[in-house]
């Protein structure tokens, strides 16, 4: 985000051990850290780009830089970079971490992976971690822009997971908030009642996953699914339309497409705002914009900011543009 312009996005959370991780790594097709307590200890932006290339490529920006790694290392490249950000330890930050997949199969999406939200500290972590991880949470899904994709395990009763509490804070009849059930393969029976009945109003509705487990491919995982949902007694009788993780992906695209068509138009606008409040400020005699471009950045901070602003407005409105004749081009609303 630019100069305080909100830009829509899917804001992933659910409760520690909720799943969360495995869903992300099912959709992107590759591994995230794992171990004990919070392993997302910094918001993972996460910009997956359908890429016709065999050869996936992949790289972090952080602090600046961009660092480029492999399907092999990227769990580890991931760790090392929180530390950077984070420090060493179980400490959080809010300051983000941004993950590019570009991989042949890969649905097209941006998404924002926060902390699994946990109340009690464990050794190592702060006092407080449940309050600095609400508080990240909060910031991430309260702007109207945004997407909350809720991680629910099939085990739990939805209506305590602090991560429905948290959505309900800001969305109250559910309107932009996306549920993933997880493990359902542990908790067939009564699957189907739970998101029938909808008790905690999951307004863009829920999508029943099953996780990868142990050593199994993408592939192998995805085949695994198809045939639990089609043959088990219990998950069987789930409608076939929300299982599986092709039909989350797909619903996530969609879902991502829509909110960009109605949020863009205003996106739009601030950015004319802005680009016109940031030459009139640089320029306040009216010379131009283009000879203020031109200029030598000789006087200091507020004017070289300001110019840089404008070029980065600029580019903004160009991307915006791009993005809009794409989507028109791909959807038909």
């Amino acid at each position: 985000m630019q100069e305080g312009i909100q830009l829509p996005t899917i804001v992933v959370v659910g409760d520690q051990s909720s799943g969360k991780s495995s869903v992300l790594e099912s959709l992107a097709g590759i591994s995230l850290p794992r171990g004990q307590g919070v392993c997302t200890r910094v918001p993972l932006i996460m910009r997956l780009q359908n890429h016709p290339n065999p050869n996936p490529e992949i790289f972090l920006e952080f602090n600046g830089k961009t660092v480029p790694t492999d399907e092999e290392n990227i769990s580890d490249a991931i760790s090392l970079a929180t530390e950077e950000i984070a420090g060493k330890g179980k400490g959080i930050s809010n300051k983000p971490l941004t993950l590019v997949v570009k991989k042949n199969g890969v649905p097209d999406l941006t998404m924002v992976d926060l902390p699994g939200i946990t109340r009690v500290p464990v050794h190592g972590q702060p006092d407080d971690i449940y309050e600095q991880i609400s508080k990240i949470i909060m910031e991430f899904i309260t702007p109207e822009e945004s997407i909350i994709l809720n991680v629910l395990s099939a085990s739990v009763d939805f209506s305590t997971c602090e991560s429905i509490r948290m959505s309900q804070k800001v969305d109250k009849t559910g309107q932009r908030t996306l549920a993933v059930v997880t493990k359902a393969d542990k908790s067939p029976e009564g699957l189907l009642e739970k998101v029938t009945a909808d008790d905690v109003s999951i307004g863009l509705g829920y999508v029943c996953v099953r996780n990868r487990i142990g050593d199994e491919s993408y592939e192998e995982a995805r085949v695994e699914e198809a045939r639990l949902f089609d043959t088990h007694r219990h998950l069987s009788k789930i409608n076939k339309s929300i299982v599986g993780i092709p039909v989350l992906a797909e619903r996530l695209v969609k879902i991502q497409a829509t909110i960009i068509v109605k949020c863009l138009p205003g996106i739009v606008t601030k950015i004319n705002e802005k680009l016109t409040a940031n030459v009139e400020e640089l320029n306040p005699k009216g010379n131009g914009l283009e000879n203020i471009l031109e200029e030598s950045p000789s006087v200091a901070g507020r004017r070289h900011k300001l110019k840089n602003n404008i070029e980065l407005l600029r580019e903004s409105k160009d991307v915006v543009a791009n993005i809009m004749d794409m989507i028109s081009d791909n959807f038909d609303y």
